[in-house]
């Protein structure tokens, strides 16, 4: 395989991974709301982020997610029950995208590692929140066992989609 990388996120990661993020919108639908309603790169990194990494491949840089802190309101209670833990022992996978270019080689699982990793090290219950279209997605978090917790509607999901799912790993 060609030289995998995950490092920690720089600042002058930012206008590529913003560029792969739109990339791979239009495949993979995430974001759901498309254009955002704020600049892109408020997206990619986020207050509630604990830290986040970049993957390149070949000095390329190609994927990225973060370790966030929980501060959804509407799925704490249903994360913090799953992992019976309170909100600040718990950590969520976010803002996490491949380059399309690149899908399906291993690299989304690596990233997933590597966040759930930061988090376990941290000893913070992992939590995300995954839309049901997102269908590559929700195959990687079913391999890795991931499990639902609850169904949500949140504001930002458009009429018509299918509700949000909490899942937790274990």
């Amino acid at each position: 395989m060609a030289d995998l990388v995950i490092r920690p996120r720089t600042e002058a990661d930012l206008p590529e991974l913003t560029g792969i993020l739109a990339a791979q919108q239009a495949l993979t639908r995430y974001p759901m709301r498309w254009p955002l309603p704020f600049p892109v790169e408020e997206f990619v990194v986020r207050p509630s982020d604990l830290t986040g990494w970049t993957a390149e491949l070949d000095g390329r840089v190609v994927g990225h997610a973060a370790a966030q802190s929980a501060d959804d309101a509407l799925l704490l209670p249903h994360w913090s029950a799953a992992h019976g833990r309170p909100l600040e022992r718990l950590g969520v996978l976010g803002s996490f995208f491949v380059d399309p270019d690149v899908r399906r080689m291993g690299l989304g699982r690596r990233l997933h590692d590597t966040a759930v990793a930061w988090l376990r090290a941290h000893d913070r219950g992992p939590c995300l929140d995954v839309v049901p279209v997102h269908a590559a997605a929700l195959e990687m978090y079913a391999r890795a066992g991931w499990r639902e917790v609850a169904r949500v509607r949140p504001h930002w999901l458009p009429d018509g989609e299918p509700d949000v799912l909490a899942m937790v790993l274990s």
